[in-house]
């Protein structure tokens, strides 16, 4: 339910409201606006008729309830748009983020290399896996701790923010010892579990899309990170499977302008996997921003004839140079900037 408080409502009838709310068995999640507090009562279905009572409160204008499944991360409580800040950049704002690296760290020399190369060209958050989820056992599984070492080395050396997986919460502690964001990858979108101890871990989390999940489904994976008390919730659009063969999977652009449709959470899209060839990468990633995209996640090796994972997919340090230049005279249209 939303108890939406009149605008003039004083700092002890916001705190009444919440705290009868906590006496019902609900949590209460208040949002402070510029005119009014609106207070999102989150709980057990069963009892919701129970809230309509607080519209005789001091200070309570109407208690309406909230539709869409996702309470948190929908639209309905939460109208203005949510930026999560990574030291000091803004995802979400007209500031355009871009992460860039390889699919897995593979050694110092090539992680450093890419790094020095990808911030040269206007990246601002190193991607690049240090544990990883194959589909064979028989696969580069990642170099683990002595990865997520190499990441932070990186970091020192040229100033880019970390992004990389986290695969099972008992990693989580590892993992955000060394980066500055925790991804959650499209295997793991609904492993519940994992989902929230990420809510507990005050961290921000970029949420996968899972290669088969609806968009409600991806909404109602971030509504479990959210509802442990962590709304620093990063999507990511990185396409879904479908009976096209010609590409990994079928980039769903339309998720994007419906995804800020339905929740106040930022969008980021990744074209690598949304389409895993090369050569589409950079006039995917325009429409993208044409699309609304709040940033890019794009992979990127030095040499990726020789990479351990997703070479196909992988650009070129030149090749990526020649994207960022592209998506430069995009931003303007859309009103963003690096």
């Amino acid at each position: 339910m939303i108890i939406s408080m009149r605008a003039g409502a004083t700092k002890e009838e916001v705190d009444h409201v919440i705290e009868q709310i906590g006496k019902m068995g609900y949590e209460a999640h208040p949002i402070y606006g510029k005119e009014r507090v609106v207070i999102g009562a989150i709980g057990d279905e069963r009892g919701k008729a129970r809230l309509h009572a607080l519209e005789a409160a001091p200070g309570v204008e109407q208690v309406v309830p909230i539709l869409k499944p996702f309470k948190l991360a929908g639209r309905e409580l939460r109208s203005d748009r949510s930026v999560v800040r990574v030291g000091d950049l803004k995802v979400g704002s007209d500031q355009f983020v871009v992460m860039a690296g390889p699919c897995s760290v593979e050694s110092r020399e090539q992680i450093l290399e890419t790094a020095d190369a990808v911030k040269k060209a206007g990246a601002q958050i190193l991607r690049g896996g240090a544990f990883k989820p194959r589909t064979s056992p028989y696969s580069f599984q990642g170099l683990e701790e002595e990865g997520l070492k190499l990441l932070a080395e990186a970091r020192e050396k040229t100033g880019l923010r970390i992004v990389t997986e986290v695969m099972t919460p008992e990693d989580i502690p590892l993992v955000s010892k060394y980066t500055d964001i925790l991804q959650v990858g499209a295997r793991n979108m609904q492993n519940f579990v994992l989902l929230k101890r990420l809510g507990q871990a005050r961290r921000p989390v970029l949420l996968k899309r899972s290669m088969m999940g609806t968009v409600q489904e991806l909404l109602m994976s971030a509504e479990y990170i959210i509802s442990q008390g962590n709304s620093d919730v990063i999507l990511c659009e990185r396409g879904i499977r479908t009976f096209e063969t010609y590409t990994r999977n079928t980039f769903d652009l339309s998720a994007i302008p419906l995804l800020h449709q339905l929740t106040h959470l930022p969008v980021i899209a990744d074209p690598s996997h949304g389409t895993g060839v090369r050569s589409l990468i950079p006039t995917m990633s325009k429409a993208a921003v044409a699309a609304g995209a709040d940033g890019l996640m794009v992979e990127v090796h030095p040499n990726p004839e020789e990479a351990f994972s997703d070479g196909a997919q992988s650009l070129m340090p030149r090749e990526f140079v020649e994207l960022m230049a592209d998506v430069r005279r995009y931003l303007p249209l859309e009103k963003r900037h690096l």
